[in-house]
């Protein structure tokens, strides 16, 4: 049991503040771009410090004391495999500086449409949900759910402030990206965040 709380509360913590992170961001982008490396180290403190005593505080009221079924189990880890796999092929396909927003906090870069991206637009946020719904079939409690919906929420707004800085910045290139590649899954009729 202790082992499961451990490795479901490993990725809730290392998920669940990207979107606080994200949301540090993507809405100032204009006041971050002069100060880089101020930035990464304001969003990653507040958003990584922020969760972490969040989740140790609350961690007795979001994880479950009876371990859940063998099925559940089965799933979470399958949903956290997922994860694993689409983080190392992003990092691998993006590099580190793009995944933490380099691109956007400096204005440069260019659209990369390969590898997962053909794909999926969002491949990375796909392998954060299935993470966080991973790690809540693990361990979690009627309220970690609960709050689940709250960070989902978070999620596709930032999602949405994504996206509308890919726009703006490379204009007609990514709308018909976008036009053509799906979100989050890659079947079309799933896919609702164009």
């Amino acid at each position: 049991m202790r082992l499961l709380h451990a490795f479901a509360g490993f990725f809730l913590f290392f998920e669940l503040p990207i979107p606080i992170y994200w949301l540090i961001l993507h809405p100032f982008n204009s006041f971050w771009r002069g100060r880089v490396r101020a930035a990464f180290w304001f969003a990653g403190l507040t958003a990584w410090t922020m969760g972490g005593v969040l989740l140790w505080i609350y961690r007795p009221m979001l994880l479950a004391t009876a371990r859940a079924s063998w099925v559940m189990i089965a799933a979470g880890m399958a949903l956290i495999g997922v994860e694993v796999y689409l983080f190392v092929r992003v990092e691998r396909e993006l590099g580190s500086r793009r995944l933490v927003g380099h691109a956007e906090l400096t204005g440069t870069g260019e659209i990369f449409t390969g590898g997962l991206y053909t794909r999926v637009r969002h491949t990375r946020y796909s392998g954060m949900f299935c993470a966080v719904v991973g790690a809540a079939l693990l361990a979690g409690t009627p309220r970690l759910w609960a709050i689940l919906a709250v960070w989902w929420i978070l999620a596709l707004i930032v999602i949405r402030f994504e996206e509308r800085e890919l726009a703006a910045r490379f204009g007609p290139p990514y709308i018909e990206y976008r036009k053509r590649v799906p979100a989050f899954l890659p079947f079309r009729k799933w896919n609702h965040g164009k």
